[in-house]
């Protein structure tokens, strides 16, 4: 799973969508969707100026989760 940041760089400098999407040229719709971790894909162009916007790296704003296995010994639980 890759996880997107860009909630937590949103609210460490206090931005809103709309004020990063001025900032950036960005659509608004396309913040929205990395806000809420729902997009499907992300142009580099847009990985680039978020990165240059919060002045961060790649891995400051998206982190690869490897999905854990299970075996016959661990089981889910939901809190």
């Amino acid at each position: 799973m890759i996880k997107c940041h860009l909630s937590t760089l949103m609210g460490a400098q206090k931005i809103k969508i709309s004020e990063l999407a001025r900032a950036t040229n960005l659509n608004r719709n396309t913040i929205t969707l990395l806000f809420k971790e729902e997009a499907s894909r992300i142009d580099l162009e847009t990985i680039e100026k978020l990165c240059k916007f919060f002045d961060c790296s790649i891995s400051d704003f998206l982190e690869y989760i490897p999905e854990q296995k299970l075996d016959n010994n661990s089981q889910l639980t939901s809190d």
